[in-house]
């Protein structure tokens, strides 16, 4: 331990020094986390009240929605607390545990929205041994997989991050603990850890993208294999929302991560992580909401109960 004892408390800049702006700031981006909350929560909600939403895809669903409550709530709260006081600061261990969890919840992302692609290969291209293969203790493996992936990825980037030296200014140009903010403030040399952070991301990026894809490729396949113009419709309004949410999400993670260290603009990074943070996590439940029949009818009973 005794390499770090030099910093004992980090200072999260942030986006702006402005007063005024960051009033506003405070009240947008209280904004988007209450939407959040609300969208996140309210969908693991009706899939749990709303039997006919008591199948795989929702189940993932929920996982997902579950992981971007918690994802934005690593980071949104501690924020808003930034934009509204004069002193900035985040504890040693604090920041090592923000940093923990972000990488946790991002990488469970990943790996939950492959799995979702990979639920919806065996429902279009296989449907009459849909119930057989996608069983519980099959979603329910992929589920906890995917959680631990993201334990496991967290493990290794927390660990060797916070055993380099903190010795000089103790500023972090960014608005959470980013593996990469923390970096390029270390005193060590941290070229084995932007190594760990292009290979391990990079790996799993192409992963999961891999699956996303095959499957895909297959679920192609199938629509172009129907006839019905109906049937076509409604693949491509089951499948559309999911490939919505991955391009975003894996766009954004891409450009943070899997490119050389020398192309880092801590500026531009910090733009591009309110995204993939933040507003990502408020958009999966409309994007998912908006082209989902069965969430929509589920949400209207929801209400119509509620206004009688």
């Amino acid at each position: 331990m005794e390499n770090f004892t030099e910093v004992t408390i980090f200072v999260l800049k942030g986006f702006t020094g402005n007063a005024e702006l960051q009033i506003i700031c405070f009240f947008l981006f209280l904004a988007i986390y209450l939407l959040t909350l609300i969208g996140n929560l309210g969908l693991i909600v009706l899939v749990t009240k709303d039997s006919r939403l008591h199948n795989p895809m929702y189940y993932f669903l929920s996982a997902l929605s579950s992981v971007d409550a918690c994802y934005s709530s690593v980071i949104t709260p501690n924020m808003l607390v930034d934009l509204m006081s004069k002193k900035k600061g985040i504890s040693f261990l604090g920041c090592a545990a923000q940093m923990f969890c972000a990488v946790m919840f991002g990488t469970t992302e990943c790996f939950l929205l492959a799995a979702m692609a990979y639920d919806r290969y065996i429902a279009i291209y296989n449907p009459l041994l849909y119930s057989v293969s996608m069983t519980p203790r099959v979603y329910v493996s992929l589920i906890v997989t995917s959680y631990l992936g993201g334990i496991l990825h967290a493990t290794v980037h927390t660990e060797a991050t916070f055993r380099l030296s903190f010795c000089g200014s103790n500023v972090i140009q960014h608005i959470f603990c980013d593996i990469t903010a923390l970096l390029a403030i270390s005193c060590s040399d941290t070229h084995r850890n932007q190594l760990l952070v292009f290979y391990f991301a990079g790996s799993i990026e192409i992963f999961t993208v891999l699956i996303v894809l095959v499957s895909y490729g297959f679920i192609l396949s199938a629509i172009l294999r129907t006839h019905s113009a109906e049937g076509k419709q409604k693949v491509f309004s089951t499948c559309g929302s999911h490939l919505t949410a991955v391009s975003i999400f894996h766009g954004t993670v891409l450009f943070m991560y899997v490119r050389p260290s020398s192309s880092y603009d801590l500026e531009h990074d910090m733009v591009v992580s309110i995204c993939y943070t933040i507003l990502i996590p408020m958009l999966n439940p409309i994007i998912y909401s908006l082209r989902n029949k069965d969430v929509k009818e589920a949400l209207q009973k929801v209400l119509r109960k509620t206004s009688l």
